[in-house]
């Protein structure tokens, strides 16, 4: 049975931007009176991720800016092929996307903002390019847990290598994904994510309906083999220049910040605690962006 098309996340012009690893989705909305430059979402990864889970920020966002929400490879509108997804990968999407907004827009640089794991490939972005971006935000981001900070060789991954090839080479790994995507599933981990039943449900419907499309196991089986988390990503953190925000959240199972500390004393780092789950912009809006306003400006 043919799946139903899948749907834009955001109420947006949508534009496939072709690179070497395939179609990357871009929804854009410019604004007349821009207050700032333009700005950069880029979504976290799991076994359901898109765009939908940036739309709050991307509808706030286009009242006072330009401002584009990308698909990353393998997720919502972008292509899914059945290759090596890697942090590299994802990293080379965000830096294409980021020079062709900067040329749509005629600007030097932008502002960036990533969530969870989209956090450790928006700042290797902002590291390989760091005069393009101005400002970067991090929406409970990967990496700071104090029980596990990472500090492998440049550009390696925590990849679980049996796992990784048992996944991607037997029909397990095809009833291993049909299983995490179960409608039910989906709701469970959202609800962990969340740190509360009271999920966003449009969230939860997209996030079904972007597991039904082909090639929808690819990119997330490799999350779930380590092969999309950075082993260096304490040190790729530590060259960050510019200025950087942090949010924090105060439910659900995302909530170990404890490794903040080595960055804490350094002027350019804020962080903030937020109350709510790992998507809290969903939950209260007006509170998430009061404190995350006055950073852009």
């Amino acid at each position: 049975m043919t799946p139903p098309e899948l749907k834009p996340a955001i109420d947006a012009p949508v534009q496939l931007l072709a690179l070497a690893a395939g179609r990357v989705a871009i929804y854009q909305s410019g604004c007349d009176i821009a207050e700032l430059p333009p700005l950069l979402l880029v979504h976290s990864v799991n076994a359901a991720a898109s765009a939908a889970e940036v739309q709050p920020l991307f509808d706030h966002a286009r009242l006072h800016r330009t401002v584009w929400a990308m698909d990353l490879p393998g997720f919502g509108l972008s292509d899914r092929p059945d290759v090596a997804y890697s942090p590299q990968m994802m990293t080379d999407a965000v830096s294409a996307v980021l020079a062709e907004l900067c040329a749509r827009a005629g600007v030097a640089q932008v502002d960036l903002l990533a969530v969870s794991l989209g956090c450790e490939f928006a700042a290797r972005a902002a590291q390989a390019t760091p005069l393009r971006i101005r400002r970067l935000a991090m929406v409970s981001p990967t990496g700071f847990s104090a029980k596990r900070r990472p500090h492998g060789p440049p550009g390696t991954t925590r990849v679980i290598p049996w796992l990784d090839r048992w996944l991607r080479s037997s029909a397990w790994g095809d009833r291993i994904f049909r299983q995490l995507t179960r409608p039910g599933v989906i709701r469970y981990f959202l609800r962990r994510t969340f740190g509360s039943p009271a999920i966003d449900d449009a969230l939860w419907r997209y996030a079904v309906a972007t597991t039904r499309q082909p090639g929808a196991r690819h990119a997330p089986l490799r999350f779930v083999s380590g092969a999309l988390f950075s082993a260096d990503v304490t040190d790729l953190y530590n060259r960050l220049q510019m200025p950087v925000w942090v949010s924090m959240p105060t439910r659900g199972d995302f909530t170990d910040y404890d490794g903040r500390s080595a960055f804490e004393s350094r002027s350019h780092w804020r962080f903030q605690r937020m109350e709510g789950g790992a998507l809290p912009y969903f939950e209260d809006s007006q509170a998430f962006h009061a404190l995350l306003d006055p950073f852009w400006h």
